[in-house]
């Protein structure tokens, strides 16, 4: 009972607290006002505060007082901060946002000398109205261009604000885009930001003053970065689900030209059937599946039109090595040669998987390449460097047309591979793959498994099964302690500048799990005094995990990206409690998945468990076979020796 009183009591409070508040920050002295704001500010971020003051009306008296144009300085920076904040409890729709307060916070972008702070937080509010409301992109998007958002990268303590604002705005368009067929001045607008991104400008003023300024990094920043990446290769996304369509002549002339620039210099012969014989053997000689009819060749999607894109652009501006992959393979003998044309559109399909060409970008993720910064037709580049390997890989593998999908398999290890080594430049591409060969390859692959085929025969199996038991119990022990270690964790549905945390951790008899907020992400460990609230383990019914989790159901404004599907998990308790997680990554989320498991006698079924599992095993086995290198293991065991004739043999000591 004494609870629901304290919780009662605290709510009376906190609506005392926001009448009073309320009053004060429309009080006509100046320095009163201040303070209050000052307090508001902090006060917001309360959901209990929040909603008492959101109650009476407080966001529009806010609001109001942005319209009037009469705040500045730190005034206008803690009512911002406020405003914000109350916002993003999500209670009140962004929709019923005035046109004024837009465009006054759109002004104060737009002005050459505006305070940091107030840039910084206007830019925030406005990446929010455009991320959860699609009218207010509208109105957003027609008062603010990326041009104007472009001046203020070289700012470094708004940049990642900045280009928060551009990704949320290249977002929103090509929804806006498949919403209406018809022209409108937002069309202008989204061609007007492919045309940027494509522009040397946003590009250059982002590899020189973000990717080679002269700061590490935040993870804030590498994210926007990662979201710019994603939302730059999600405009091949049309191109890619394009089928070619074989009547359109502009569309054949591509091919046409493919053939030309490979064999220009052989005169067409006169008389159709000729010329037609001749085209035939050419396309062959290109490495298409149909001779007779290229075209149909690219009716598949992915990759579709793309890949034709890529094979020109090699043609055109690397042509010398696009004539060089031609004629060498049209001059070997027919087995071994690689098939060009084949190769583009499964390598342009492989490209398109790896980089996630179409999928939304993902919350919890960092993963950018500088790279793709380094080059305005870095996509083409990217291919032209990967078609290369692709033939060199073909010609160490000493392949032909059978081994086709093995040696797509290799490339596909060495592109991945090299592109974990973060390649700051498309040269550095190119020396990272030189390094990684197909022996190369060979040499990994050896070494990351053991020969499989040992561990076939019945006695090793049953070697196998009697370590499993103790293995697992080792890699258990290892999860709890873990828990009882702690995690960190970010608090979902919160804009991700001011990140807020939460602290999670076992305590050490496995009785209770501890947690509570944090200020920031923590350094070390964090002592169970400061986690102010804890369940017993056994209050805990289940683990949820995915889109079971009731976090997960509830519909934000970015549509769930299905890698946060992949991270949330949920612990259900007495009565009908739920603490939700988001795992910082797919680590944590395997650590604590099993060791809730663990702690309720389930089975642990996480992915990492299969592999620590694999790799312990292994190891042991190794162990305990090593006096038997070289020896070939039976099937069956030896068998047993006949009884002896008599026992005379044995030693008496009587």
């Amino acid at each position: 009972g004494l609870n629901l009183w304290e919780d009662d009591y605290w709510n009376a409070t906190q609506a005392r607290a926001a009448r009073q508040l309320l009053e004060r920050i429309q009080s006509h002295s100046i320095d009163a006002r201040l303070e209050a704001l000052k307090e508001l500010a902090k006060l917001s971020a309360d959901p209990t505060f929040a909603a008492e003051f959101i109650n009476m009306e407080g966001i529009g008296t806010l609001a109001r007082l942005v319209e009037s144009g009469t705040h500045f300085g730190e005034m206008l920076a803690f009512t911002l901060t406020a405003f914000l904040e109350l916002m993003d409890h999500g209670i009140v729709s962004w929709d019923l946002i005035s046109l004024s307060f837009i465009k006054q916070i759109a002004g104060y972008v737009n002005q050459p000398m505006v305070d940091v702070s107030i840039l910084q937080r206007s830019l925030a509010i406005l990446e929010s109205m455009v991320l959860n409301s699609h009218s207010l992109y509208h109105r957003v998007a027609q008062e603010i261009t990326v041009g104007q958002l472009i001046g203020h990268l070289s700012n470094q303590e708004i940049q990642t604000y900045a280009i928060a604002l551009i990704n949320a705005l290249f977002l929103k368009a090509p929804e806006d885009r498949r919403q209406e067929e018809y022209t409108n001045p937002l069309e202008q607008h989204l061609t007007e930001m492919a045309s940027t991104l494509a522009q040397k400008h946003l590009r250059s003023i982002i590899l020189n003053h973000v990717i080679r300024g002269n700061r590490p990094i935040k993870a804030e920043m590498a994210h926007q970065l990662y979201v710019l990446q994603v939302l730059t290769f999600n405009l091949l996304e049309e191109r890619m689900m394009t089928k070619m369509d074989p009547n359109d002549q502009a569309q054949r002339d591509i091919i046409f030209e493919l053939r030309r620039i490979a064999f220009d210099g052989d005169t067409d012969p006169t008389g159709t059937e000729k010329r037609k014989a001749m085209y035939t053997k050419d396309y062959k000689m290109l490495g298409f599946t149909n001779h007779l009819n290229p075209a149909m060749d690219f009716t598949q999607t992915p990759p579709g039109m793309l890949a034709l894109d890529n094979m020109l652009y090699l043609a055109r501006v690397h042509q010398d090595t696009y004539i060089r992959i031609v004629l060498e393979n049209s001059s070997r003998e027919d087995k071994h040669e690689c098939p060009f044309g084949r190769c583009a559109i499964e390598l342009t399909r492989m490209l398109c998987e790896i980089l996630q060409v179409g999928e939304l970008p993902n919350e919890g993720c960092n993963d950018y390449h500088p790279m793709f910064f380094t080059h305005d037709r870095a996509w083409e580049e990217f291919f032209c460097v990967c078609i290369q390997l692709l033939n060199k890989t073909w010609k160490e593998m000493r392949a032909t047309a059978e081994d086709f999908n093995k040696v797509m398999q290799v490339v596909r290890e060495q592109i991945t591979r090299a592109l974990a080594m973060k390649p700051s430049s498309i040269d550095q591409l190119k020396n990272k793959l030189r390094g990684l060969n197909y022996s190369e390859i060979l040499r990994l692959r050896q070494s990351e498994r053991m020969s499989q085929d040992d561990f076939q025969s019945p006695p090793i199996i049953e070697l196998r099964e009697r370590i499993q038991p103790e293995i697992l119990e080792l890699i258990k022990q290892q999860r709890l302690n873990r828990l009882c270690e702690g995690s960190c964790f970010r608090k979902l549905g919160n804009r991700r500048r001011q990140e807020k945390f939460w602290f999670c951790r076992l305590s050490l008899n496995h009785k209770v799990l501890h947690y509570g907020d944090l200020e920031e992400s923590p350094q070390g460990e964090v002592p169970f005094e400061l986690l102010s609230d804890k369940i017993p383990v056994s209050d805990i019914k289940s683990v949820l995990t995915g889109k079971d989790c009731p976090h997960m159901k509830e519909k934000s404004a970015l549509k769930q990206n299905k890698e946060v599907l992949e991270l949330a998990f949920s612990v259900l308790y007495d009565p009908d409690e739920t603490l939700n997680f988001v795992a910082p990554n797919k680590y944590e989320y395997c650590i604590w998945t099993d060791g809730l498991c663990a702690l309720l006698g389930r089975e642990m079924g996480s992915d990492l468990t299969r592999s620590d599992l694999d790799t312990l095993i292994s190891m042991e086995m190794k162990l305990r076979l090593l006096d038997l290198e070289n020896i070939t293991i039976p099937e069956a065991p030896p068998p047993v020796p006949k009884e002896p004739s008599s026992y005379n043999f044995t030693y008496n000591y009587s």
